[in-house]
């Protein structure tokens, strides 16, 4: 018994595990509890004669991918990839490699792009809840008619690639198309980047030059952003370095926070480099180099030392299609403090001042989608609580003047109303029913919305770029 035990885990010792491969690989859960998911490997490498495994856990975010040791791993239960079948090739010669399951559908759908923005269904009927007051009449509104129906709107998913996807678009669109997602643009590549006082750990892909991938820390300055190879550089970098703001014009202050808008075509360098390290937390988006069809907004929060970078957003100069933020992002150190909401309010209020409707370009990340869709169950509860009932009858309001008082997209509005779930159809009109539950949620969340834009300290002028020869 003792020998059949000892040769059953010398032959487990010696199964090579390649590229393709599933098991369970252990991890910590959020609760600290140890779990085994499901994990595809990526990539294996040797360092110091031990092997390591770069694992992409299933149903998982990317950015949640790691190196891990072989004794994270569950041999019991490994699954090898499965082969193509073989077929020949031009030259007559037949040709096959392993495969993963995800990597044979890509592969049949990696020259089409991904879906583009999708409208929301219109509101489907059904009667008032028991537990609200009809308060808020709505009549019917005509709705605008569907595009094909591609992958849908980010709503469940972060990257909408289980669609059929329509052409893409050739203006300065940073939709991903996946075409040029390999095993390569699939696992991080920087380890950890210091910026100011913050390190921060990537979370995807970045196209950084080659040789500075191998780095243990990729230093950048936290002003112009330029990366550099070593602390002694960055040193010797911030000596000669004169910017204390990213570059451009300041158009809003209050307290310590601040905007820049920065032309990707007069700041093309920092730009870039601000591209770069937004792609290290940005995995739906592709990253261009011709910066010059695009706005960057900078928000940055003050102190003695300078205007530290927090998140940015970036639009296009002109948008076919409404669009009013390309790329959005809060770094890592600043999250979960109500400025990712701070930043998503200041892109409606440049739109209120342009005199339009706007809507983030699609598909958004989780995180985004949680973030736009907070903004805006609060944003159009805000209004709709405001409403006085005119001479003893309900308040009334079309959704058209929703999206003209905040500047959100008719269908944005009404995604949001069917996802708080507050439209019903009662005797031949729609209306709007706010339970005590959704007016309580609402003034909870009120209170802990600390950081607001203030109109009156935006110092705006747009521009009609669609006047002028080139950007």
């Amino acid at each position: 018994m003792i020998n059949f035990t000892v040769r059953e885990k010398t032959a487990a010792a010696e199964v090579e595990i390649v590229e393709g491969c599933r098991l369970p690989v252990l991890r910590k859960n959020q609760e600290h509890e140890d779990e085994w998911p499901l994990a595809e490997i990526l990539s294996v490498k040797e360092v110091s004669s031990r092997k390591l495994f770069y694992v992409h856990y299933i149903d998982f975010n990317k950015r949640l991918d790691e190196w891990v040791t072989g004794d994270r791993l569950d041999m019991k239960k490994l699954q090898f990839p499965k082969k193509e079948a073989k077929t020949p090739t031009k030259n007559g010669l037949p040709g096959s490699r392993p495969s993963s399951p995800e990597r044979e559908v890509k592969r049949k759908v990696e020259t089409v792009p991904l879906a583009t923005q999708v409208p929301p269904a219109t509101p489907v009927p059904s009667l008032p809840s028991s537990n609200g007051t009809a308060r808020r009449l709505i009549p019917p509104q005509p709705g605008r008619k569907r595009k094909a129906n591609c992958g849908g709107t980010d709503e469940d998913s972060q990257d909408s690639s289980d669609g059929i996807p329509t052409a893409p678009r050739m203006t300065g669109s940073l939709v991903s198309d996946r075409s040029h997602d390999d095993i390569v643009t699939r696992m991080k590549n920087i380890e950890c980047i210091e910026l100011g006082r913050h390190r921060l750990k990537p979370w995807y892909f970045s196209p950084y030059p080659q040789e500075l991938t191998a780095l243990p820390i990729l230093y950048l300055c936290e002003f112009c952003l330029k990366y550099l190879k070593s602390l002694k550089c960055l040193q010797r970098h911030l000596t000669k370095c004169n910017l204390r703001h990213p570059p451009g014009n300041e158009i809003y202050r209050k307290g310590t926070i601040s905007f820049f808008e920065i032309d990707g075509r007069k700041n093309k360098t920092y730009s870039q480099n601000l591209c770069l390290l937004a792609k290290c937390f940005l995995d739906h988006k592709t990253l261009y180099y011709d910066t010059d069809p695009f706005l960057f907004y900078v928000m940055t929060e003050y102190d003695s030392k300078g205007f530290h970078i927090v998140g940015y957003f970036s639009k296009e100069k002109e948008s076919t299609e409404d669009y009013n933020v390309a790329c959005i992002l809060t770094l890592p150190p600043y999250q979960r403090r109500g400025y990712g909401k701070l930043l998503i309010e200041f892109s409606y209020e440049l739109s209120k001042v342009e005199g339009k409707t706007g809507t983030p370009e699609k598909p958004l990340s989780d995180l985004g989608l949680l973030s736009y869709r907070s903004y805006w169950s609060q944003t159009i509860l805000e209004i709709l609580m405001d409403l006085k009932p005119d001479n003893g009858e309900r308040p009334q309001i079309t959704i058209n003047e929703i999206s003209e008082i905040t500047s959100v997209k008719k269908e944005d509005v009404i995604s949001t109303l069917q996802y708080l779930n507050l439209i019903n159809y009662y005797k031949g009109q729609y209306i709007l029913t706010l339970s005590e539950d959704i007016v309580e949620g609402h003034e909870r969340a009120m209170q802990k919305r600390h950081l607001r834009i203030d109109p009156k300290c935006l110092h705006f002028t747009p521009k009609d770029w669609s006047k002028r020869g080139k950007w």
